[in-house]
């Protein structure tokens, strides 16, 4: 039997723009998902968790217990991803409690060193870099050969690529950890990317939804989340067979709602009546399910409809887990296992106020895409108004019944906001990519990391971004600098710049990518650009890869 003196097991399930109403238990009349229902009543539900608005604050959140606005990891792109390695994380908080750590899939809070998961509390590492497989952060993706089949992932920090389906990949590199650390106690974070665009699912599992009458963008979400309830069967058989179920806490949740490119000319699929979107601050794009398992000590088939947030999960681990969380920062999130653990708490739980804001851009502004959320009433942007017990799918706006819960909702979220806004200098400025570090070599710069000029993208016009780079060097040092590109039509000439150094030559027809051998980079923050032209058409550089010393390939 395993060592159970570090506290339970923990296995946490994050999904990837799955809809509130995918579930049959939520309701949907299409899915079909008996393990994940067998799970909810099986489970104590938060029922009215917020969570999002996108994929990188939801997770910067789960997995530091703090507002994503204090983290710097604020958005999905444009160099706005990566997390401050000076968070300390749930992976960090569980091993320094005695726990074997392992990251499966999506981890979207930094894809170079020190902000890598391998660098924050995880021992063993399977993922894809960027937002999502076929995205210009996970490398391949500009030679078509990144897919949801046979996907080019990293493991522990060297990419290649792994056969077969992406959820299966990484339901099965979980279900190898687990094994492997059976007799420990141990933290598995299983990260799926699906449901999320482009929607690539394998045909044998579209097939039963052939004769369905659905719009083809829903039917290719369902597959993909019958899918990935046929790998949540497959994780909890594991569990069972290897005797860990019962002492195994597992905890079920979604980073926010569904995307609008998983819509169909404009209507979303089945969200179970809650209003709108990933994106919005209605409940549609931010209320999300949390199902807290652990035969052991969790009652299941309970509803829990106090208020709750991702940053709550860390602080709450750290309790059951009996681990400590950080005491030299703020925690935003609360410990949620007495209402877990008993009965009777929910009735005295004191009430609160939680806050949720997404942007954009380099800095957010006053009362832009928010909320202010209380047991009872949600403020949105500072003017809408609604009470969530009366009216759960937001239908009517009740400010002018209320101008005290407006006032008073108000005066909290400016408050909030003053302080996340003030958590460091340049709290909101991207951080520069390390360059020299021992622990990444080579350094590929991608195009998910990139800052943008103007309007935000990833655009391939060089005018519109730039990389910054900060060598770990005081001195300065040289490297053999790779950039990749668009196939080249015509003779042309490719472009490097580093600071005030710019370096050319000269690229044949169908090149696709060219080296500048042994270039000093002065020590020193400096931007980097680099581009072609085939002198009608400038095109920015997908990727710029630095090698140094023994380069691993």
């Amino acid at each position: 039997m395993p060592d159970i003196s570090a506290g339970p097991n923990v296995v946490l399930v994050i999904i990837d723009d799955l809809a509130y109403g995918d579930l049959v238990c939520h309701g949907n009349p299409y899915t079909q998902t008996p393990h994940l229902d067998q799970l909810y009543a099986q489970s104590s539900r938060f029922t009215q968790t917020c969570s999002g608005p996108v994929c990188t604050p939801a997770r910067a959140m789960l997995m530091t217990g703090r507002y994503a606005y204090r983290t710097k990891a604020i958005d999905t792109y444009c160099g706005r991803t990566t997390m401050d390695p000076n968070e300390v994380t749930l992976a960090q908080v569980l091993r320094d409690r005695g726990y074997a750590t392992c990251l499966s899939g999506k981890w979207h809070l930094g894809d170079n060193a020190p902000s890598r998961p391998q660098d924050l509390g995880f021992d063993e590492v399977l993922m894809h870099n960027g937002g999502g497989l076929r995205q210009p952060g996970n490398y391949g993706y500009w030679q078509r050969w990144d897919s949801y089949q046979d996907p080019y992932l990293m493991h522990n920090g060297t990419g290649a690529r792994h056969k077969g389906y992406c959820t299966d990949i990484f339901t099965d590199h979980a279900i190898d950890f687990i094994q492997k650390h059976q007799n420990e106690p141990f933290f598995a974070y299983l990260g799926a990317n699906a449901p999320h665009t482009p929607l690539e699912v394998p045909d044998s599992w579209l097939e039963r939804y052939a004769q369905v009458d659905l719009p083809e963008t829903f039917k290719r979400v369902y597959a993909m989340v019958d899918n990935l309830d046929y790998n949540i069967g497959r994780l909890r058989k594991a569990l069972d067979e290897m005797g860990l179920a019962d002492n195994t806490v597992l905890i079920f949740t979604s980073d926010h709602g569904p995307c609008a490119s998983a819509s169909h000319e404009g209507s979303i699929r089945f969200n179970a009546g809650l209003r709108d979107r990933k994106g919005t601050m209605y409940d549609g794009g931010v209320r999300v399910p949390l199902f807290w398992h652990w035969p052991k000590r969790i009652k299941p088939d309970r509803v829990i409809d106090r208020v709750a947030s991702p940053i709550d999960v860390m602080p709450t681990l750290a309790s059951i887990c009996g681990a400590a969380v950080p005491d030299d920062r703020l925690i935003d999130g609360v410990d949620l296992s007495p209402l877990l653990l008993e009965p009777d708490a929910a009735a005295n739980w004191p009430d609160r106020t939680i806050f949720l804001q997404g942007h954009r851009g380099d800095v957010p502004q006053l009362y832009n895409n928010c909320l202010a959320r209380d047991q009872r009433f949600k403020l949105v942007n500072g003017c809408e108004l609604y009470d969530m017990q009366a009216d759960p799918n937001e239908t009517t706006n009740v400010a002018e019944a209320h101008p005290e819960v407006v006032a008073r909702l108000r005066a909290a979220y400016e408050a909030w906001f003053a302080q996340v806004c003030a958590e460091r200098p340049d709290n909101f400025a991207p951080l520069p990519i390390a360059l020299g570090s021992a622990d990444e070599n080579p350094l590929v710069l991608n195009r998910n990391d990139r800052r943008t000029h103007g309007k935000d993208g990833w655009n391939e016009d060089p005018t519109h971004g730039h990389w910054e780079i900060k060598p770990t060097s005081t001195d300065p040092q040289s490297f053999d600098i790779d950039i990749e590109f668009r196939p080249m039509q015509q003779p042309g000439t490719a472009f490097l710049a580093i600071g005030d150094q710019c370096w050319s030559q000269l690229v044949a027809v169908g090149a696709q990518g060219c080296r500048f051998a042994q270039r000093r980079v002065e020590a020193g923050q400096q931007r980097v650009q680099s581009w072609v032209s085939d002198g009608q058409e400038l095109l920015g550089a997908r990727y710029v890869i630095f090698r140094w010393g023994q380069s691993r390939v």
